[in-house]
């Protein structure tokens, strides 16, 4: 349980949860033994945290008539706020319960860009069924952007298209992925090559010499399938001829089935209808 700050002319007072039980427990039997035995504590604890409690405060809580114990103006309005303290405690325990079993809730994620319209469709069902109660906002963002979201703590996890993680965010792996060489049915290279479909994962490997005279539309720079295109073409020597960039993986894969040169494309995103 916690503590509760609290300020009068006699200085710092901390109003503990407890106590605010004791006040109105006593209230309630009018009776300091009675208390005790609900509370589950001897009768002279009780009675010398009501003592400390007034000495503190510099106000009676309770007058004594014999063994009774009647609220003073005071008492009943100590109570009054101690009422409304231990609701509102009883509500933040009952949503960090929640909270913390997911029953309720709310999650940020972060996708690269152009990977949320293909991972959401099979992640967030899934999801929703397990938590229906949470709610989920996506952010599609390029790699730098979703480590500082990270590190500043504006989303709760990302999802990286990278092997590489900045080293004060834990990660884990989730899977590995293929990038594929994407061509045109129409273009000659095509001739010997499986269609996606008839090559079942199994894709034949890439000759570099045969695309160092070709064109390609390519993913920014700054994303992560843009990167690491760049990275390969370069460690095979090829200087592409770039018709244009874009951010965009869906377009790109368009163009090449009309022949407007090769693309490299993450496995999942070409799986999409």
């Amino acid at each position: 349980m916690g503590t509760i700050p609290n300020e009068n002319t006699s200085g710092d007072i901390v109003m503990n949860i407890h106590e605010l039980n004791y006040v109105i427990c006593i209230a309630k039997h009018q009776n300091i033994t009675k208390a005790a035995q609900e509370l589950f504590i001897s009768q002279p604890t009780l009675s010398k945290h009501l003592k400390k409690m007034e000495r503190d405060l510099g106000l009676k809580l309770f007058n004594r008539i014999d063994s009774c114990y009647i609220p003073t103006f005071a008492g009943r309005r100590y109570m009054e706020y101690a009422s409304k303290v231990l609701a509102l405690t009883q509500d933040w325990e009952k949503e960090l319960g929640d909270l913390l079993s997911l029953k309720d809730g709310e999650l940020t994620v972060a996708f690269p860009l152009m990977r949320s319209s293909c991972m959401l469709p099979f992640i967030l069902p899934a999801f929703h069924r397990l938590h229906p109660h949470v709610k989920v906002r996506f952010l599609e963002e390029t790699h730098a952007i979703q480590e500082r979201l990270l590190e500043d703590s504006q989303i709760d996890f990302a999802v990286f298209s990278e092997e590489t993680i900045h080293p004060k965010l834990d990660c884990e792996k989730l899977g590995r992925e293929e990038i594929l060489l994407v061509v045109s049915q129409k273009h000659p290279m095509a001739k010997g090559l499986p269609d996606y479909q008839e090559a079942r994962g199994s894709y034949p490997a890439v000759d570099w010499d045969i695309l160092k005279s070709g064109t390609f539309i390519l993913n920014s720079p700054e994303q992560n399938t843009g990167a690491v295109t760049a990275r390969l073409l370069k460690e095979h020597y090829v200087n592409p001829s770039v018709s244009f960039y874009t951010r965009n993986t869906q377009a790109a894969l368009l163009l090449v089935r009309h022949n407007e040169g090769f693309c490299f494309a993450p496995e999942t995103d070409y799986k999409q209808p």
